[in-house]
């Protein structure tokens, strides 16, 4: 199942997810360390990811006349930066426990959804192929 590469892609993404839990876990661990500045992986971009597998394009067709069309654009989907900490205790340290709770639940939340992909994708796999 490693070969396919969109589970493999799914099996990176969620490596990540479990990589920048440990930092955040760190970041909440030390905020009441002195001089601590909190750290984040760099985003993946999962979207290249998913542009490399070459898969064709899904396109509708009307076969009546009186059907309405409905046209979408994918846009340049572009990530926000990540936006530094300006609020610094006066000890130094730059890390807000209610920013990193909302940073550690989103990365929950993702895993979650991407984990949720990979069970869905690995049964549609396995009825391809008939087991059950």
């Amino acid at each position: 199942m490693s070969q396919v590469s969109l589970l493999s892609a799914l099996t990176q993404k969620m490596r990540w997810h479990q990589e920048r839990q440990g930092l955040l876990a760190q970041n909440v661990a030390n905020a009441d360390t002195p001089g601590y500045r909190g750290r984040d992986l760099k985003a993946i971009d999962f979207s290249k990811e998913l542009n490399s597998l070459s898969l064709d394009p899904v396109t509708t067709a009307s076969t009546d006349p009186m059907d309405f069309s409905v046209t979408a654009s994918v846009g340049d989907a572009t990530d926000g930066e990540q936006q530094a900490n300006f609020e610094v205790t006066p000890e130094g340290n730059g890390v807000t426990i209610e920013d990193e709770m909302m940073k550690v639940s989103a990365n929950q939340m993702d895993y979650q959804t991407i984990t949720s992909l990979y069970t869905k994708s690995l049964q549609l796999i396995k009825t391809a192929i008939g087991q059950p």
